[in-house]
């Protein structure tokens, strides 16, 4: 028998804390929400937007693998202050057990910015897409490695007839041909880090890049820092670039996002001349 990775360990724990949520929170309870009669932001609408960065920042307190990158930084000034650097997104974790965060910070990023937020975590169940339209979010979060096929056009189908938009995950040209469906996806995201030994390689993205359809807006994940890593995945046709630990590791992470992209309309402003 196989040991059990860490993404094991979080879908099986994820699975018990929907359990428990519903019971203390039943889906009538979510219905009743303020959020659900709103029109969630269009990611895929921002990410194609010239005018903007193709950034989409990530709050973020911790990881399974590095421990706390930034456990004190106030959700408000930091998401407001990516937004006001130029970021065309939000991204927010909101699992507690395994990366620090809560419903509560997204709620709280919705209160303070006017950009499409990603409800980040491990979606399995549809009482968890109901609780993320609850709670703000525009878009939602299925990963192919710890779905079927099945599952995400599910998961899909019920996250767009609440409205939001759906970014698949994967990380393989195995996961894409399996999972992507056209009527339940709206993006697609390639996550460069390797779930088994978590090395980071953006080469992962350059090699399925021209293996998603360009009808699907296409996003890069992990390990990016650079202007350079930046415009070199622009080149091959990605339109969203989400960026986490390169900003949280920062005692003012919306600073440091501010500074790249400076450093991305420099760039542009040469290649113009």
């Amino acid at each position: 028998m196989s040991t059990p990775t860490i993404l094991d360990k979080i879908i099986a724990h994820k699975r018990q804390e929907v359990a428990t949520r519903r019971d203390l929170v039943p889906a009538k309870k979510l219905e009743q929400s303020l959020y659900m009669n709103s029109q969630p932001l269009s990611l895929r609408r921002y990410l194609l937007r010239d005018d903007l960065s193709g950034i989409i920042a990530e709050f973020k307190r911790k990881s399974p693998s590095k421990g706390f990158i930034n456990a004190h930084a106030p959700v408000e000034r930091t998401t407001l202050g990516y937004m006001q650097a130029g970021a065309s997104a939000l991204s927010v974790l909101t699992d507690t057990e395994f990366f620090g965060g809560k419903n509560e910070d997204l709620t709280t990023a919705r209160r303070y910015n006017f950009c499409p937020i990603l409800r980040k975590d491990f979606t399995v169940d549809e009482y968890q897409i109901l609780e993320a339209k609850s709670i703000g979010a525009d878009a939602i979060l299925l990963i192919a490695a710890v779905l079927s096929s099945e599952e995400v056009l599910r998961l899909g189908r019920f996250a767009k007839s609440l409205g939001l938009e759906v970014l698949l995950e994967i990380h393989n040209a195995e996961e894409l041909d399996k999972t992507l469906h056209p009527d339940a996806v709206t993006l697609v995201g390639v996550n460069n880090r390797n779930l088994h030994d978590f090395s980071v390689s953006l080469d992962t993205s350059g090699e399925l890049a021209q293996r998603i359809p360009d009808e699907f807006v296409k996003v890069t994940e992990s390990g990016l820092q650079t202007a350079a890593d930046i415009e070199a995945l622009r080149a091959v046709g990605y339109r969203g670039f989400l960026m986490g630990e390169t900003f949280m590791r920062h005692s003012r992470p919306e600073k440091a996002c501010a500074a790249l992209v400076q450093q991305l309309r420099a760039t542009e402003a040469i290649t113009l001349l």
